[in-house]
């Protein structure tokens, strides 16, 4: 058997020919760089997929279409009062007429003032089912009302955001795979470099668990310094992206964000990929010199 110091200075011979940083940290940088952007996407869809179905789905607009100011003001009027009545609804709005004004005129221009606005009301539900109540309660007051609900309107988004998701997760996957590749290359590719060295450490009587743990102990540290890279890259883009999407200051784009507990399993990337690397390298190195004796 080898002892502690021969196999000591088997390893830093190992070692001392990596005196700079090679290829192989880079190539898994790249990769927990790739990771990282696409399972914060994931995160972010799962997580705004769900809030944005919960408040879709709970809330109704209701227009009033009347060319009369009036006869529009006091069906507006019955329909709020009306739709407060009716178990099952949080919230009723008026929208204001400034409001609609400005919701308006990037398309219509100040030109529009002199045009006929229908009045919008938003409502609230505290549940799903008091919807058909509702529209009882809202046809009784203005048979000419609409009733909205937003959420059939955003069905078409919910698929596609579950499309997305599905496609982030296929490559994290792809990336994973990917990845424990590279490493397995890289393996092969110190095995052939140190082929003599192993062959006079077998000699001096080390066993394929020591040379696998020189060799494990290489690429590990090569993981972790790519794994670190590629995280602070992915994570730097992330802040920057968080940035920008807040400062348009949409509701619907502000959905799409990353909570504090998704942000914080993140981290998991690059430990997974450190783990996976030292794993794979230590099996692909244990294979080969089992098929080299």
């Amino acid at each position: 058997m080898i002892g502690r110091s021969e196999a000591g200075l088997a390893e830093r011979r190992l070692l001392a020919e990596r005196r700079r940083i090679g290829a192989m940290p880079w190539v898994l940088a790249i990769m927990v760089f790739l990771t990282v952007l696409a399972a914060a996407a994931g995160l972010a869809l799962a997580s705004s997929a769900g809030a944005l179905s919960g408040r879709m789905d709970q809330r109704v607009t209701i227009q009033i279409v009347e060319a009369d100011p009036a006869l529009r003001n006091a069906q507006a009027e019955a329909v709020v009062k009306a739709a407060r009545q009716v178990s099952g609804v949080a919230t009723v709005r008026r929208v204001p007429d400034e409001e609609l004004a400005r919701l308006v005129e990037p398309w219509l221009g100040p030109a529009e003032q002199a045009l006929p606005r229908p009045a919008l009301i938003d409502v609230d539900l505290a549940r799903p089912d008091a919807l058909t109540p509702l529209r009882h309660k809202v046809r009784a007051a203005a048979p000419a009302a609409r009733v909205d609900a937003q959420g059939r309107w955003l069905a078409p988004l919910g698929t596609l955001i579950r499309t997305l998701r599905a496609l982030a997760l296929g490559i994290v996957l792809l990336t994973a795979g990917a990845t424990a590749a590279c490493v397995v290359l890289a393996a092969r590719a110190a095995l052939d470099t140190h082929g003599e060295t192993i062959g006079v450490l077998h000699l001096l009587g080390a066993t394929d668990r020591q040379i696998a743990l020189l060799f494990q102990r290489r690429i590990a540290g090569d993981a972790l310094i790519g794994a670190a890279i590629g995280f602070a890259g992915g994570m730097s883009v992330l802040l920057l992206l968080g940035a920008r999407m807040q400062a348009l200051g949409s509701e619907l784009i502000g959905s799409v964000a990353l909570s504090g507990t998704a942000a914080a399993a993140l981290l998991l990337v690059p430990v997974g990929a450190a783990l996976l690397a030292t794993a794979v390298a230590r099996l692909t190195i244990e294979r080969a010199l089992g098929r080299i004796l």
